[in-house]
């Protein structure tokens, strides 16, 4: 027998069960266990029922015996029931049963309770599932293409619809608001295309309501507040400080038309930068019932600026489709549950801006256009009488210059190759090598087709070496900054009916190092030729081949 008191040597006490023998050294042990304590649970209540039940059967005895049933209580019968033995448990001898780990705990039970280790990536795969079944609707062919595939399914149809009418559908809105709304336009503009982007002919309107109503107290009172939000301010270079892009911003907004601005905000969806600066005013604006109206050029990332909205105020809405297609969205979409109380917000279909060169492109040669990282300058070192190539799709010459040299820095699309040389070549070499070398256009074909080039005079003057004194901008493409202490004179080639800016430069820093005369190719194009180089040798030394077998055949 063991002795109950523990200060004997015959004492036993029940081993209790160590974390590590059960984990084998994995993470979570409270989670692995949680298991076990539900069935320990079980078996604490299964017990504490059987007593009652035994109880209740020994009460049932009780009253037999006194009816007047014989029972011998002398027998081991007796002692059995009290204890609440069965006739099938093992006699111990006085010895406890095995504790937990002792042999009352099978494998199988062990495996069960451990936590199945689950790599990361099956972690990420399953919510990325789960998210997607969570946002999972129904969309159309055309927005399935969209998200999917980032191209139109149909580019004869799109062709035929007609533009979005600003002044029939929202100016009209804007200038007779209801007496309890309070309107709001967010204006948005893309920071790397901002001339292009910049939508002037909605600005005039809002212009004109504005002037419109200067001596009417009441109506004032209810005209819309504009907000300007530049977007994609993660691919302007590091070096522009957020100080200066606010100055500068509003500088080419009050350029552009724009009346007085209620707020200006720099953005990036993407990066979740200033959106919820941006979503706090925006409600403080709006407040209880107003209507907040999203504007701006095919995109600019009117769509994507909501979903980054929707994201931060955690609102349940069906995201907007997003591709980098211009005219995404077709008609005016109302968004919930981003503003607070009655407070509605509108997305608005894209603004068609027919000057960028962007628009006389296909959807490969876009690609090529879009700038989808940070960019970064290629500076050249020029002097009079030498041109530069942006693609086959703009030509700058320095006509005549004060100084002997010019520094010309191209912002633009790291995808458009760039070509250096002399002016009386210019023609020859775009003839030779444009839709080749010089991409985009994607072809020789194409870069007849797109329509002919005209020439534009441009004068410039500076005053410093170190920085850049003027930008020029294409709209659609990128922007040349020039840099030099006196005046120049420059030709700019470019395609019929393409909007060409001369402004204030938005990056004053040039690349640290210069660029050298000839051709400058993207990693793509280059292999692309030297593939084509390749299977044209080939071709000719099967040719040869050939020729040299039948000669000798003839022989």
């Amino acid at each position: 027998m063991q002795d109950k008191d523990p200060n004997l040597p015959g004492y036993y006490q029940k081993r209790k069960l160590t974390v590590s023998e059960l984990s084998d050294g994995e993470e979570g042990v409270e989670d692995e266990f949680e298991e076990f304590d539900d069935e320990e649970e079980e078996e604490e209540e299964e017990f504490f029922d059987g007593i009652e039940g035994k109880y209740e059967e020994s009460d049932e005895e009780e009253s037999e015996l006194e009816m007047g049933d014989e029972f011998d209580w002398d027998s081991d019968d007796l002692e059995g029931k009290l204890l609440g033995k069965e006739e099938n448990d093992l006699d111990l001898d006085g010895f406890s049963p095995a504790g937990v780990g002792y042999g009352n705990i099978k494998e199988e039970t062990i495996e069960k309770m451990k936590k199945k280790k689950i790599p990361k990536a099956e972690k990420k795969r399953m919510a990325r599932e789960a998210q997607k079944e969570k946002e999972e609707v129904t969309v159309c062919a055309r927005c399935h293409s969209l998200r999917n595939y980032g191209q139109v399914k149909n580019q004869a149809a799109e062709n035929l619809m007609p533009d979005f009418d600003f002044d029939r559908l929202i100016a009209t809105r804007l200038i007779k608001p209801a007496a309890s709304a309070n309107p709001v336009v967010v204006m948005v503009v893309d920071c790397v295309d901002f001339d292009g982007s910049f939508p002037k002919r909605a600005a005039k309107s809002l212009f004109a309501a504005l002037r419109g109503t200067e001596n009417d107290p009441r109506l004032k009172k209810r005209l819309p507040k504009l907000v300007l939000v530049a977007t994609k301010v993660d691919l302007l270079p590091s070096q522009v400080s957020p100080a200066r892009l606010d100055k500068w911003v509003r500088h080419r907004a009050k350029a552009g038309g724009g009346p007085k601005l209620s707020g200006v905000y720099m953005v990036s969806s993407h990066k979740d930068l200033g959106v919820r600066n941006l979503l706090s005013f925006l409600k403080e604006l709006a407040g209880p019932r107003g209507n907040v109206w999203v504007i701006g050029a095919q995109n600019a990332g009117k769509s994507t600026l909501i979903n980054a909205l929707a994201k931060k105020e955690g609102a349940k809405v069906t995201k907007l489709t997003e591709a980098p297609v211009p005219g995404t969205t077709l008609g005016i979409l109302r968004v919930g549950g981003i503003l607070s109380a009655k407070a509605k917000l509108f997305d608005t279909p894209g603004l068609l801006h027919p000057y960028l060169v962007s628009m006389r492109l296909n959807r490969d040669e876009q690609k090529m256009v879009e700038i989808r990282k940070e960019l970064r300058p290629r500076t050249y070192r020029i002097k009079a009488r030498q041109t530069i190539h942006v693609g086959g799709l703009v030509r700058l010459d320095l006509i005549q210059a004060s100084v002997e040299t010019i520094y010309l820095t191209v912002w633009a699309s790291p995808n458009i190759s760039l070509h250096m040389g002399k002016i009386e070549n210019a023609d020859e070499t775009w003839r030779k090598h444009g839709g080749v070398r010089l991409q985009p256009p994607i072809g020789a074909d194409r870069a007849f087709e797109m329509g002919t080039w005209e020439e534009r005079e441009i004068k410039v003057s500076g005053a410093s070496w170190d920085v850049n004194s003027v930008d020029i901008a294409i709209a659609g493409l990128g922007w040349f900054s020039i840099g030099l202490k006196g005046e120049a004179t420059l030709a700019l080639w470019a395609y019929d009916g393409i909007e060409i800016t001369l402004r204030e430069p938005l990056v004053l820093d040039r690349a640290r190092s210069l660029e050298r005369p000839g051709f400058w190719l993207p990693k793509a194009i280059s292999e692309a030729i030297g593939n084509q180089s390749k299977l044209e040798a080939q071709r000719k030394k099967l040719e040869m081949e050939s020729t040299d077998f039948l000669s000798e055949a003839s022989i």
